[in-house]
């Protein structure tokens, strides 16, 4: 099963995504917040696996939360479900450590499938979000340089490979891989692999 919190400040909204998500047998809703700080008290009680968090919600916006459970280490992946989509938007979530971002028209079996893309280690972007993306990254002039062994770990990455299949596929120990992922973070100035992943699409090195 996997566990997933819905976090959004109006209540109709989480009865509808809780009645969308509960005729998917193998997705549990554990629980709800309506702000970004009960959000992180209850990722922290519940330990689910998967968050949809609303962008914009009281006491703090949803890209705040996002940075702090990032920071935290909690083995959660954040999935922004937002009606919002500017540039801006799409960036700050995404820096902050979001593994998606889709947008509220997406429809039930969409839902159903990009909670399941994010729970295997996969980023999830609604098509509108990733042409945002990919018109930010014709608009970059240079992009970063990495060594063919840092994008071919990232491409596992984006894969959803974890640090131990990596240097298994790739016959390294899996401290090199993580000092590979720490060489391309600072390459590309991200701090973690969704944003190194979306990084890298957007300068169109993967």
């Amino acid at each position: 099963m996997i566990r997933v919190l819905l976090a959004d400040d109006h209540p109709v909204v989480r009865q509808g995504l809780a009645a969308m998500l509960g005729t998917e047998p193998d997705l549990d809703v554990v629980g709800e917040a309506s702000s970004g700080p009960e959000a992180e008290a209850r990722v922290a009680a519940l330990r689910p696996d998967i968050v949809l968090m609303d962008l914009r919600m009281p006491d703090g916006d949803g890209v705040a939360s996002i940075e702090r459970l990032t920071s935290a280490g909690l083995p959660c992946r954040v999935i922004v479900l937002t009606t919002y989509e500017t540039d801006r938007d799409i960036l700050r979530a995404v820096e902050a450590g979001a593994a998606g971002y889709l947008l509220k028209d997406v429809t039930p079996g969409e839902l159903a499938g990009a909670i399941r893309a994010a729970a295997r280690g996969e980023t999830v972007l609604a098509p509108s979000v990733a042409a945002r993306l990919v018109d930010r990254l014709r608009g970059r002039t240079e992009a970063p340089r990495l060594s063919e062994r840092e994008t071919a770990v990232l491409r596992l990455v984006a894969e959803g490979c974890t640090n131990a299949e990596i240097g298994r596929r790739l016959f390294i120990g899996e401290s090199t891989v993580k000092t590979h992922l720490l060489r391309a973070f600072g390459k590309l100035g991200v701090a973690d692999r969704t944003a190194a992943v979306t990084s890298a699409m957007r300068h169109g090195i993967l």
